[in-house]
């Protein structure tokens, strides 16, 4: 398959309206180890390469990833390994399969595919935990790096308390050691899909009927259980690799941006910007009036912020 696929019909997408007609809209793919990574292009420009969370696909940017474009850069919208319309390999006892650091590396191989030597990357929930790895493994490749509502995961299982462990419940369910998350959910996925939802908007823009849709579809059984990998993995290998960093005293290098929402359990519970710099060198930090689904709820807030930290982190910008 060519990994430049330019299919401008999209095939099997129900893409939100957001995204028709952005210029040069196509649909490529990377391998690495013989997994297939599918990502959305768009814009010319700086490449920002935008990274979903659970229990989301790429189609969580089609509000924001506009906003870029106009700003006169290049969207990659990327599926996650084991989400959306990429590769769902198999697990192993280790979960080194999904974990972060494998993830982060797959992204990187589909923006050298594409080209891109250096980029910006932004993601949020899922996808952050994956930049935040990406940022500390290749450096060389990450120009700037912005996480959307999330606090380190070493620093989320080292500060577990009662209101962490209710509102973040899934963290420990999904990571259950056995078949036990999976066949639970597969017993009604539906119910599952929105309970992920359920409670946790401000009452800014509602989630967009054709993006539900586009999680609906791709949250068959094979991402159920990839994603519970994904889970098992940062209770696990992720945390190994994250402890042996702070013991090297390793820091993320690039910028970093940090945002959430200020209705979020985050936003309540954290000191957002404290915490990242004990994390980071260079920390922006800002809160957003929305939950935790902030690039659906509050799109151009979340656009604005972006688009301003990478025009001050391009090459030649005074900071």
């Amino acid at each position: 398959m060519n990994p430049h696929d330019r299919n401008h019909h999209l095939p099997g997408l129900r893409l939100p309206h957001h995204l028709h007609g952005l210029p040069g809209l196509r649909r490529v793919a990377s391998f690495r180890d013989g997994v297939r990574i599918n990502a959305l292009v768009a814009g010319q420009g700086p490449p920002v390469l935008l990274l979903h969370g659970y229990p989301q696909t790429s189609a969580m940017w089609h509000r924001v990833a506009p906003e870029l474009v106009a700003a006169g850069h290049t969207v990659v919208l990327a599926d996650l390994r084991g989400y959306g319309d990429s590769d769902k390999p198999a697990d192993t006892a280790s979960h080194e399969p999904y974990s972060k650091r494998v993830m982060a590396a797959d992204q990187v191989a589909l923006m050298q595919s594409l080209g891109f030597s250096r980029f910006a990357v932004v993601g949020h929930d899922r996808g952050a935990r994956v930049a935040h790895r990406m940022a500390l493994d290749s450096p060389e490749r990450v120009r700037s790096v912005a996480v959307l509502d999330i606090v380190p995961t070493l620093h989320m299982f080292e500060n577990v308390d009662r209101a962490m462990a209710s509102t973040y419940f899934h963290w420990f369910f999904l990571a259950l050691e056995s078949d036990l998350p999976e066949r639970l959910i597969l017993a009604d996925t539906p119910t599952w899909l929105r309970s992920r939802f359920a409670g946790r908007h401000a009452g800014g823009v509602p989630v967009d009927e054709a993006a539900k849709a586009e999680y609906e579809r791709c949250f068959d059984p094979a991402t159920v259980r990839a994603s519970c990998a994904d889970y098992r993995a940062a209770a696990g290998i992720d945390l190994v690799h994250d402890r042996h960093d702070r013991e090297r005293g390793r820091m993320v290098e690039p910028p970093l941006l940090a945002l959430w929402g200020t209705h979020s359990y985050v936003g309540r519970g954290f000191d957002v910007p404290r915490i990242w710099k004990s994390y980071a060198r260079h920390v922006e930090a800002a809160p957003v009036g929305a939950d935790h689904y902030l690039c659906e709820e509050a799109p151009h807030d979340v656009a604005h912020a972006l688009i301003s930290f990478c025009r001050n982190t391009e090459p030649g910008a005074s900071r």
